[in-house]
């Protein structure tokens, strides 16, 4: 569990070819004298979903900038489709947490979209022959062509939210990050986000790195996790890691895991999780 196999079981099960798109080999990240993580072996396949759980801190997110060439690694190597990892590539789609846009700002649901389409060019982004009907069928995709010209501050986190979706999809990704896209959105909102991502996943074979601190809403569509705390990891499918053991192990303090009605509630986590404050208990899967 807390190595990664050569190819995931969910690979084979839709007939991919083994050869990971994403490859770590005993990795490391640390800051001055505090490591993140060390020794960590990653394959992540076409058409995988993959999970990265822990708390603040763990370097869930220092894990995606890694990925995108923003931050080198302290040891190892990470591999993107069998090259060295390189800042700007364009086959890797990313999206962000949510934040609302605020009122007033001079940008319509189109123009955010477009920016995934043209906002890598130098100078001012003029439109090419194709761009508009390539937003066009962008907007579509993820449901947002009925407010395509709305602007965006009037927009609800959710419709923003898929806008974002949207905006990462343009490049046509061979591997798509997720820094918890879901935060802060009602349980429509997460579920109609999440399941955009996942039919990306199904429909093209992309690979989803999906950074989050509640598993719940997306735990059907997961075929493994990732999980960081205390400089360690454990890597398995949910039902191999989002145990008691394990998480106990990797928290060196007792931590309980109850699944009921298709949820799973994880019991005394240290303060350092993610979860609301005068709460012992928090979400961990769905």
């Amino acid at each position: 569990m807390t190595g990664a196999p050569d190819a995931s079981a969910a690979a084979h099960e839709h007939g991919h070819p083994d050869a990971p798109v994403l490859r770590l080999r005993d990795a490391r990240l640390g800051f001055g004298g505090r490591t993140l993580w060390d020794h960590l072996s990653l394959d992540v396949c076409r058409g995988e979903f993959l999970a990265v759980l822990g708390p603040n801190g763990s370097g869930k997110s220092s894990l995606l900038r890694t990925i995108l060439g923003q931050q080198d690694l302290t040891a190892g190597t990470i591999e993107f489709r069998g090259d060295d990892v390189r800042r700007g590539d364009r086959r890797i789609g990313y999206i962000p947490q949510q934040k609302m846009i605020p009122p007033g700002t001079p940008m319509r649901a189109r123009d955010l979209v477009a920016l995934g389409v043209n906002g890598h060019r130098f100078g001012l982004p003029l439109p090419r022959r194709g761009e508009r009907e390539r937003v066009d069928e962008l907007l579509e995709s993820v449901g947002a062509s009925h407010y395509a010209n709305a602007p965006v501050g009037t927009l609800s986190g959710g419709e923003q939210q898929r806008l974002r979706v949207g905006q990462a999809l343009a490049g046509d990704p061979d591997l798509l990050l997720c820094d918890e896209p879901l935060l802060s959105l009602d349980l429509n909102h997460q579920r109609e986000v999440s399941e955009l991502i996942d039919r990306r996943r199904r429909t093209h074979g992309t690979p989803v790195v999906f950074v989050t601190h509640d598993v719940n809403p997306v735990l059907g569509m997961v075929d493994r996790i990732l999980y960081l705390a205390g400089g360690q990891f454990r890597e398995g499918t949910p039902d191999e890691v989002l145990r008691s053991d394990v998480l106990s192990e990797l928290y060196q303090t007792p931590v309980e895991v109850f699944r009921s009605r298709g949820r799973v509630v994880v019991m005394g986590l240290p303060d350092t999780h993610d979860h609301h404050p005068h709460d012992d208990t928090t979400e961990a899967s769905r």
